[in-house]
């Protein structure tokens, strides 16, 4: 008599069950930038000033990201969690990220990099809200690196919003599933992250892509942001090389 085997899940199997065993090129990389408030408080510097060194960092590792052939680039600039900081520091971020998005514009385009954002750009002000619209429009022919900004993003925020748009489009319960809830985060038709990457010496997720990263491999930096250059960018990549993917099997 046959062994009948072990009895498995018949609905749809993880999305994961669907990606290769192989180590392929690296597809995807998100990063949590950390650490460019204390730079500043070590240097004895206003704070703002951290954050616009953090955007010196990350145009030189979006520029490394592209060399390397990364498709996608996801960071984390803006937190829904972020508005309990104080109103000079709120205000001075937005305009900070109009002023960075508007200098950097002409130079992503001629670098052939699309800027997407990943948030609810709805809730921010009406001024930066459209000149982060018209820097995604002005980029959108952009074929080589995609770069996702999360900006005003929390990652259970982003899930309630999907659970939402899935009842008002009237799915029913035994419908939904993982590609389901997946075709209806921000991240859309993007591949989920094959490298996180946090710096500042921390090892929490933070409320940053918590479905997309469920099978990333993770590195930590010990430095702060704004002093993650190519180099560490680098290293980063050279650890993701050595770690064994094996997606549960």
């Amino acid at each position: 008599m046959s062994d009948p085997g072990v009895a498995r899940p018949v609905d749809s199997p993880p999305l994961v069950h669907s990606e290769t065993l192989q180590h392929e090129a690296i597809k995807h990389v998100a990063i949590i930038m950390d650490g460019n408030r204390r730079w500043a408080r070590d240097r004895g510097l206003d704070e703002i000033e951290g954050h616009v060194a953090g955007t010196e960092a990350l145009r030189a590792v979006v520029r490394r990201a592209a060399e390397c052939s990364i498709q996608h680039l996801t960071v984390y600039a803006f937190s829904r969690e972020n508005w309990a900081r104080s109103d000079s520091e709120v205000t001075a971020l937005f305009a900070l990220l109009a002023t960075t998005i508007e200098r950097e514009t002409d130079q992503l385009i001629a670098n052939n990099v699309r800027v997407s954002f990943l948030g609810r750009i709805d809730e921010l002000p009406g001024d930066t809200a459209s000149r982060i619209i018209a820097a995604c429009e002005k980029t959108a022919a952009g074929s080589g690196l995609q770069l996702h900004v999360a900006f005003n993003y929390a990652s259970r925020t982003e899930i309630v919003d999907a659970v939402r748009s899935l009842i008002r489009s009237g799915a029913k319960a035994e419908q939904i599933d993982e590609a389901s809830v997946s075709g209806a985060l921000y991240t859309a038709g993007i591949p989920d992250p094959d490298l996180l990457i946090r710096t500042g010496g921390e090892e929490r997720l933070s409320n940053f892509l918590l479905w997309q990263c469920a099978y990333a491999e993770i590195f930590t930096w010990p430095g702060l942001w704004p002093d993650f250059d190519p180099a560490a960018f680098d290293a980063a990549l050279a650890a993701y090389a050595l770690r064994l993917r094996r997606l549960g099997r």
